[in-house]
């Protein structure tokens, strides 16, 4: 068992190690000091709240736009009442902000023709026009994500993770000659370098808790084919571990170690299930129910922030342009073709089923952040900066104006939710200026930002 700590104040990171397997743990105040004395990750001003506690950034996508009469608010100011879309939050609201008004220019063709769809991802987090080719020859721009997960080398086990819940695809040619890289990446190490996001929820729970070398792969490996549970390994630290804290955090660590062993379970429960026919490159673990996936990418999103093990996170929905179906809330058609809808009354109830079908599985994630501790006396929520939105705002018209956008947590109290705010015409990266400089990185621009937003 083994500590480090990331301020001088509290112990930050715990972790049980084991054959083929470590596992990070939450905050425990009640370790003994002799636990803290190998500290390796240095004090930062970055990736922090104002009271010292980590915060953490997220950019949660949602692919193919919006049904706008059920997603924004009729007025500006507090959420009394939530558009039908939005619903799912009612419990939440005080945790979340709508930003309405927000644009990327560089999602529009300005002179490259059709591909809204592959640009819609290749700008949300970059600010920047893709270069229309099908080719190696790749660009974007770095994305914020990266801009902030710079900053967090040495600080955390991982910089930033990636996930998805659509296929993997770096080459080829998807949407009007522009490259699959665009359409299936939404972080961006460099401006021609994008980060491949993990889309099998095993790999990326042994990114969370495996191995590090080819002697322990083979073991994780065995332990996945006989079922077991990764805390096997950890029960003799486990019990010395219980007998150190308090009686508090007893209970605090047992519920932690029970959340690992659910999502494990259902990891498990998926690695015999049939791969479904509409993605026929999906991996073997990949759960055939498109809700139990996004549960499964959420949950592990959920487990990496409260162990401290990343900072900084993207979670793509789906890719826009996706033929992802609905057939656990009875939409006949993928949300692509219904997408466009050209004002035919049944797709677009259709549509606004698939919105609040992603609504709520965000909200059972921000159900779950709520209910976590973080610290002595809040919630893992609270310091959270978490994105929700998409960089198409109409599927029909395909524009990139007006996005849908949703801001939830409060970043250790800087912001303050329960309201909608309007913006008039505001390009998405001045939003990212503010954000960036909320986790501690100064930026004067990014993107084709036009200054700082200045959220409330």
């Amino acid at each position: 068992m083994s500590a480090n700590a990331s301020t001088g104040r509290l112990p930050r990171r715990t972790f049980l190690r084991g054959m083929g397997s470590v596992i990070a743990l939450p905050m425990l105040f009640s370790l003994p000091a002799r636990l803290l004395a190998n500290t390796t990750a240095p004090a930062t001003p970055f990736g922090c709240t104002p009271a010292g506690n980590p915060l953490r950034v997220g950019f949660i996508y949602h692919p193919n736009g919006v049904i706008h009469e059920n997603w924004f608010p009729a007025s500006a100011g507090a959420l009394k009442q939530l558009p039908p879309t939005l619903e799912p939050l009612s419990e939440l609201r005080e945790h979340v902000q709508v930003l309405s008004g927000l644009k990327h220019d560089n999602a529009n063709g300005n002179g490259d023709g059709a591909g809204d769809h592959a640009r819609a991802n290749a700008t949300f987090l970059t600010g920047a026009q893709a270069r229309k080719t099908g080719g190696e020859d790749i660009m974007a721009g770095t994305s914020i994500d990266q801009v902030l997960a710079r900053k967090m080398e040495g600080v955390t086990p991982l910089p930033s993770l990636e996930l998805s819940c659509s296929s993997r695809r770096k080459t080829g040619s998807c949407d009007s000659g522009y490259s699959c890289a665009y359409q299936y990446n939404l972080s961006w190490r460099t401006p021609n370098s994008p980060n491949m996001p993990e889309v099998n929820p095993r790999m990326a729970f042994e990114r969370l808790f495996g191995a590090n070398n080819a002697q322990e792969r083979h073991l994780v490996a065995q332990r996945w084919a006989r079922r077991q549970s990764v805390l096997d390994g950890v029960r003799d630290d486990t019990r010395r571990l219980y007998r150190q804290v308090s009686v508090d955090e007893r209970g605090k660590l047992e519920a932690y170690l029970e959340a690992v062993r659910s999502v494990e379970s259902r990891i498990q429960t998926n690695l015999d299930a049939p791969r479904p026919p509409e993605d026929y490159d999906a991996p073997v673990g990949v759960p055939p129910d498109h809700s139990a996936y996004l549960d499964a990418m959420f949950d592990l999103l959920a487990l990496a922030y409260s162990t401290d093990s990343t900072r900084v996170a993207t979670l793509m929905l789906a890719h826009d342009g996706s033929d992802q179906t609905f057939p656990e809330i009875d939409v006949r058609g993928s949300h692509h073709q219904l997408s466009h809808h050209e004002n035919d009354a049944e797709k677009i109830e259709n549509l606004k089923r698939i919105d609040r079908f992603y609504m709520e599985a965000y909200s059972r994630f921000l159900t779950k952040l709520a209910n976590t501790p973080d610290g002595e006396s809040s919630k893992l929520i609270d310091s959270c900066l978490l994105v929700y939105g998409g960089g198409i705002s109409d599927g029909n018209r395909h524009n990139h104006d007006n996005l849908p956008v949703l801001l939830a947590g409060s970043g250790g109290g800087q912001i303050k939710g329960g309201q909608h705010v309007r913006y008039n015409d505001t390009p998405m990266c001045n939003f990212y200026v503010d954000l960036a400089r909320r986790f501690g990185v100064e930026l004067d621009s990014f993107g084709d930002s036009t200054g700082q937003l200045k959220l409330a």
